[in-house]
């Protein structure tokens, strides 16, 4: 055969299994139209809860949220737009004392503030022995707080009241600034009862001033397991202030929420000027899955337009103050007088519309 007809036989092979595969390509999308790409749903909703943990806390900057709630031996601190997606939030360690300080072991409650253009946290905690437990404070000069260096300020205190103290917060109003603590009443520990206290603040890490007895238990609601005032949170209202306590021993099933309202044109360093609710504000609710709801935080919604409480309960009686205990939240309002109508718990796994965007 010569090379001539040889090269146009192949020629011919390759021709029609060309033709065959253009064929099979046209048959193919003709069977087969393309296909519609439809951009997935937004989710509207989340269900609670949001992370396992206790003694949640919220500050909002900008479009961020700071979170922190209790990790036993160190403080912790998260970010993130949504806290609906807290569980996939970034986070932290900011601190961790030395082994042996004074502020290394019952690390509880910390509590972020932007003060005088600086970042501080509040924190409890202590040398592993009760009566030993603080308040405690941490500065960061960098804008980020997640960023920089957290410096140890030391105890915060009145050296007249050196006494039992935890879960301290800040009030401004009216251009002064206080902390507010629970404690004991003496040095000796041997009266357990937790009273909420208050002091005016010189600065972000000293007060100065006297100190006042703002709240005790005195209800009976307040004193389930023994008497206990505790985790103060102010809450702004549209017309005052108020002082959101949590009330009993957290080991109970009852523990729960009280209120304190300050007066119109009242000074938060006069007892006198702040009335307290008779009945609990926020209570347990055994068919939503929440025994012992307490220690919460407030925050807005990112557009600013609703306000939202955040708490702690446990999912089953009887958990007391364990590693069970899981982070919850829900919108509340306020009634035509201006005061917190918080209802009540919200069911484990119930679909909650998330809080209102931008």
């Amino acid at each position: 055969m010569s090379t001539v007809k040889l090269k146009n036989i192949i020629r011919g092979i390759r021709l029609f299994f060309i033709s065959l595969f253009m064929t099979g390509l046209s048959c193919s999308e003709s069977d087969n139209p393309p296909v519609e790409i439809i951009d997935p749903v937004e989710e509207t909703t989340f269900t609670n809860p949001l992370v396992t943990g206790a003694d949640p806390y919220v500050y909002k900057e900008g479009d961020t949220y700071y979170y922190m709630h209790t990790v036993g031996n160190a403080v912790r601190l998260w970010e993130t737009p949504a806290l609906e997606d807290l569980a996939s939030a970034t986070s932290k360690e900011v601190f961790k004392a030395a082994a042996g300080a004074p502020n290394s072991r019952n690390v509880w409650a910390p509590e972020i503030f932007k003060l005088e253009g600086k970042w501080y946290i509040y924190y409890t905690a202590g040398d592993g022995d009760d009566i030993n437990q603080r308040t405690w404070v941490l500065e960061n000069s960098n804008s980020d707080p997640m960023q920089g260096t957290w410096v140890d300020k030391g105890k915060i205190y009145n050296p007249n009241a050196d006494f039992w103290a935890i879960d301290g917060t800040v009030m401004e109003h009216l251009g002064k600034t206080y902390f507010l603590w629970s404690g004991r009443p003496d040095k000796t520990n041997i009266n357990l009862t937790q009273k909420i206290y208050i002091s005016e603040m010189s600065n972000p890490w000293t007060l100065t001033g006297n100190v006042t007895l703002l709240s005790e238990p005195e209800y009976n609601w307040e004193q389930n397991g023994f008497g206990v005032n505790e985790a103060p949170e102010v809450l702004k209202g549209p017309n005052t202030q108020f002082m959101i306590y949590s009330a009993s021993f957290c080991g109970t099933d009852d523990y729960a929420l009280g209120m304190l309202t300050l007066k119109a044109n009242g000074d938060p360093m006069v007892a006198e000027d702040w009335v307290k609710s008779d009945q609990p504000v926020f209570t347990k609710k055994p068919s939503a899955n929440a025994f012992g709801p307490g220690h919460n935080s407030f925050f807005k919604s990112p557009d600013g337009t609703e306000d939202w409480l955040i708490y702690h309960a446990n999912p089953n009686t009887g958990m007391g103050c364990s590693v069970n205990r899981t982070v919850r939240m829900q919108k509340f309002t306020f009634d035509s007088s201006g005061k917190p109508e918080f209802g009540e718990p919200v069911a484990i796994g119930m679909e909650v519309e998330k809080p209102s965007q931008n």
